[in-house]
């Protein structure tokens, strides 16, 4: 059975190995996510020697799964899951357009089973579980049984399988440090980082998890695949999958900086590399969620512009990640990273927060103002409502991703100047985030029921 995708416990370190997961577009909520219970929903069958037993295979997708579903490719991502695919290794093409393919009365083959449109259920104003994603895999045995798994896709592409405690996560290695620092609020890391830094902190607790070398290698492999992402939407034109024919735009930006012949603005760029990985999201491409899909952009960009002119240094890259990866887990702890649950505050107001955390500390921030900057991008983005158009990620979130690297930047800049004094503790901003998302309306998290979703009108 799979477990990298499975939610810790709450309150609990998650790693950077989870935070930024390697996957594909659009979705890490809505694509990755479903990918990864449709994976887990066969292995289980194959692991009770069952999978050569089905035959049909059928899912039910409740709550905004359903409402913007077809707009983020969940359907193709079940398909692809239940055919054994894994969104860390699968080739991008092999994924989208399974779903299109299923014209009336046309089926796929999917593990040796015909699979059709009628044996995909959408129920949008439905969450029988209590949670905005969820949906049940039902396999249907020779024998006249019936196996049936539901899972919630909680954000970020992890999921959760319905009534398992939240630390499903026993099968991770044992920590190699037994007395690895352990937090799970601002304040308590602020306690530890007395004398050394938050990458240090974090780096302490990623090797008692995996091990250094693990650890490293995996870092390694996160930036790889983020500025791989960056630089291939530096290249890409076109048009966007989708009704609403949004063409690609970094490209041509990034050509008319270029043509100037000046030194690159920071600004500017900063908001280009945030397009080009959004872009590449939108298209359906390889990308890290940093940490979710929909909010990819923000933590690479800040990060690429940040390292740039110093050759890409690994050292800082890593203490970059790492610091953004304990911010990022404090918020994931006490609050949520996912747009269905708490709105795009939760995406894009963490992505900023982390990659202004991140930025700080290569730049020599304290620990304190590491807090500041970190609390500064979440402040401003409180209530930040997710309401992509036409159910597509694209119309506001691509913009939205460039926006908040800029203010991740401005952030980071306001802690620098001060002295990491401030009046608002980051975690009492977590904890407005996660009241606001409470409070807000179910028709503003990532259903396309509300704001922009119905107030543009699509030609």
């Amino acid at each position: 059975m799979t477990a990298i995708a499975l939610e810790v416990e709450r309150g609990v370190y998650t790693s950077a190995l989870d935070l930024f997961s390697i996957g594909i577009g659009p979705s890490s909520s809505h694509t990755v996510g479903p990918m990864r219970a449709a994976a887990d929903f066969r292995d289980g069958l194959a692991d009770r020697g069952l999978l050569m037993e089905v035959i049909r295979f059928r899912c039910r997708l409740d709550g905004s799964l359903a409402a913007t579903g077809l707009g983020h490719g969940t359907p193709d991502a079940v398909i692809a899951g239940l055919r054994g695919h894994r969104p860390e290794t699968v080739d991008p093409a092999v994924v989208h357009g399974r779903w299109a393919d299923l014209e009336a009365g046309h089926a796929l083959e999917v593990g040796g089973v015909r699979f059709t449109r009628d044996d995909m259920t959408f129920a949008p104003r439905e969450r029988p579980h209590g949670h905005p994603n969820s949906l049940t895999l039902r396999a249907e045995l020779t024998s006249g049984d019936v196996v049936e798994e539901t899972y919630l896709s909680i954000g970020g592409g992890f999921i959760r399988r319905l009534g398992e405690p939240s630390a499903a996560d026993a099968s991770r290695p044992r920590p190699e440090e037994p007395n690895a620092p352990s937090f799970r609020s601002m304040r308590e890391l602020l306690d530890l980082s007395r004398g050394c830094s938050i990458a240090d902190v974090a780096w302490e607790t990623e090797v008692s998890v995996h091990g250094a070398a693990e650890a490293g290698r995996g870092l390694d492999e996160i930036w790889t695949a983020m500025r791989a992402c960056i630089e291939r939407g530096l290249h890409s034109d076109g048009v966007l999958p989708g009704g609403l024919r949004v063409p690609r735009r970094a490209a041509a930006a990034w050509r008319q900086l270029a043509a100037r012949g000046e030194s690159t603005d920071a600004a500017e760029a900063v908001s280009i590399y945030a397009l080009a990985v959004n872009e590449e999201n939108a298209a359906g491409g390889r990308v890290v969620t940093a940490p979710t899909n929909g909010a990819a952009g923000v933590l690479p960009a800040v990060l690429y512009q940040a390292v740039a002119t110093t050759g890409f240094d690994p050292e800082l890259i890593r203490r970059f990640l790492l610091t953004a990866t304990a911010i990022g887990s404090i918020i994931k702890a006490n609050a949520s990273i996912s747009g269905a649950e708490a709105g795009c505050q939760a995406e894009v107001g963490s992505a900023c927060a982390m990659a202004a955390a991140g930025l700080t500390a290569v730049r020599g921030g304290t620990p304190e103002q590491i807090e500041n900057a970190a609390e500064i991008a979440i402040e401003h983005h409180l209530g930040l409502t997710c309401d992509p158009v036409s159910g597509l990620v694209q119309i506001p979130c691509i913009e939205r991703n460039a926006v908040a690297a800029s203010t991740a930047m401005t952030a980071s800049r306001l802690a620098l100047l001060g002295d990491g004094s401030h009046i608002v503790d980051l975690d009492t901003a977590i904890e407005t985030m996660r009241q606001t998302g409470a409070d807000m309306s179910s028709r503003y998290k990532e259903t396309s029921a509300a704001g922009l979703a119905v107030n543009v009108v699509e030609c």
